[in-house]
């Protein structure tokens, strides 16, 4: 059984949501500003064209009415034809009537002009003396002369005979328009200064609205966080009736179902820890009395017939790897239930790895390259745990030499001890590596229990030393050597006598025998 880890893995998800409110909150202002400021622009546009219009047209109008009731005064006491004086003094008094403007008086070839100092050319289009020449009613034309805007009205004098037939006499007004021009300017202006303030509040209107929506989301991503960091008991209030709102009642409801089947697998975590530390409490003693009967059945098994010899040793072998079995089972109990603390003291690192090879025989079969001077504040019996586990499998299972190095480092997070097991067997099969420390787990699938079975492993040898690994805040990693086989590396923290240990409580492990815990075989 394995426990799970309550350490916090939503890091990541919270800058998510953090960032997702953030950009919500930046895309709702901008969204909202840009709406403003297209409506604003769109406004000043219709209302300018609109104004300008409702100017000009007014300004014509008035032109044109003024421009036909005054030449319809006058031209009643007209004579045609006309002389040049004639017509000079018609275009005079036709001026006079309309407020000063500019008139220009035609007779086929005479021309008389209300202002002699007037350049009138340029003003009068060909196109409408054209149109005044060979139509019968008022038209008018603005025109651009100089940079500067006018309007020009023409119309014919008709007879007041009742057929409206033309008398040849043209008249034409020119209007100055420049002060309407500087009204319609003006207005632009006064609406186009008046965009800015409308965006500005825009954008605080935006502020306040995305605020109040984006408030839910802000919570939501709150109690996300807090589920994420192993609080299942992280709620979000639920006010209103929108999708917002139908969001949050669904968070709620995930966040229920969660806790619940949390508490449930809790629960059957911990009757399932509690039976197997329960089995194997209840099956030392009956071990214990089979191990000394299969004791004295192997001391006596070379007076024994062959075969009655064969199944005493057989026994015992068997009886031994249940013991061991049981002893482990008890172990990673332990480890699951939080109940395992290290019994730390300074500790000669080197001198720690040779006695433990030295206990076991093996000081002849390995290759040692052992950093002196080396020293750590570790759980020396757990250190031997380790390292009679990682050394016992490259003897079992790879090939000589077998190779053990010892060496301190220095990394940006803070100075480590590297213990290095290497063998030169066929090495771990491909995809084992993240594996090999699974509980019961065999590299060697093939492999089946029983007498021809020598390895005398339980399966939870190595999951055993990297929870001791992992007790010293260290870890063990395993890989492929550069000239092939397998390398196990165990890599601790390098803690002083001036450094805060992981734990000094003393263990509460009652083992009475010399034997480690977990020196087993993948």
């Amino acid at each position: 059984m394995s426990r799970r880890s309550g350490r916090s893995r939503g890091g990541p998800r919270g800058r998510f949501v953090g960032g997702l409110v953030g950009g919500l909150r930046t895309r709702l202002v901008v969204a909202f500003v840009v709406v403003a400021l297209l409506s604003a622009v769109t406004s000043t546009a219709l209302a300018y064209r609109d104004a300008r219009t409702a100017v000009l047209q007014r300004t014509q109008n008035a032109a044109v009415d003024d421009l036909r009731e005054r030449v319809t005064a006058v031209a009643a006491d007209f004579d045609v034809p006309p002389d040049q004086r004639s017509l000079s003094r018609f275009a005079a008094k036709v001026s006079d009537g309309i407020g000063g403007r500019i008139v220009v008086a035609r007779y086929q070839d005479l021309v008389a002009v209300s202002d002699s100092l007037a350049d009138t050319e340029g003003r009068i289009g060909t196109g409408l003396r054209t149109a005044v020449r060979t139509g019968s009613e008022a038209l008018f034309q603005r025109v651009t002369w100089r940079g500067e805007p006018y309007l020009v009205v023409g119309m014919p004098v008709t007879y007041a005979d009742g057929d409206h037939r033309t008398s040849g006499l043209e008249v034409f007004s020119i209007t100055d328009l420049r002060a309407e021009r500087d009204d319609t300017a003006a207005l632009l202006d006064s609406v186009r200064s008046g965009v800015v303030p409308v965006v500005l509040l825009a954008a605080v209107l935006a502020l306040l609205a995305a605020r109040t929506v984006l408030r839910p989301v802000r919570e939501l991503g709150r109690a996300t966080r807090e589920l994420a960091a192993g609080d299942l008991g992280s709620r979000v209030a639920v006010t209103g009736h929108d999708e917002l709102a139908e969001l949050a009642r669904t968070f709620n409801d995930t966040a229920d179902a969660l806790q619940a089947t949390d508490a449930e697998l809790r629960e059957q975590e911990a009757k399932a820890r509690r039976f197997v530390a329960d089995v194997s409490h209840e099956l030392r003693t009956p071990l214990a009395a089979m191990t000394m009967v299969a004791t004295v059945l192997e001391e006596d098994a070379d007076q024994l017939p062959p075969d009655a010899a064969r199944a005493a040793r057989t026994v015992g072998a068997e009886t031994a790897r249940l013991s061991r079995l049981v002893e482990d089972l008890m172990e990673i109990s332990r480890f699951d239930a939080g109940a395992v603390r290290l019994n730390a003291a300074e500790t000669d690192l080197a001198e720690a790895v040779r006695a433990s090879l030295a206990l076991r025989g093996w000081a002849d079969r390995v290759r040692t390259d052992l950093a002196e001077g080396v020293r750590a504040r570790v759980d020396r019996r757990r250190v031997d745990v380790i390292v009679a586990n990682l050394v016992g499998n490259a003897l079992r299972h790879g090939a000589p030499p077998v190779t053990v190095t010892l060496r301190t480092s220095v990394a940006a997070d803070g100075a480590w001890v590297t213990l290095e097991v290497a063998d030169h067997g066929p090495g771990l099969p491909p995809g084992a590596g993240d594996r090999v420390f699974d509980r019961f787990y065999k590299a060697d699938a093939a492999r089946t229990r029983g007498a021809a079975d020598d390895s005398g492993g339980s399966g939870l040898g190595t999951a055993i030393a990297l929870e001791n690994a992992r007790l010293h805040g260290g870890t063990i990693d395993a890989g492929a050597g550069p000239e092939g086989g397998a390398v196990f590396t165990l890599r601790l923290p390098l803690r002083r006598t001036d450094d805060r240990p992981t734990d000094d409580r003393p263990t509460d492990d009652r083992r009475t025998d010399d034997r480690p815990t977990g020196e087993d075989s993948e």
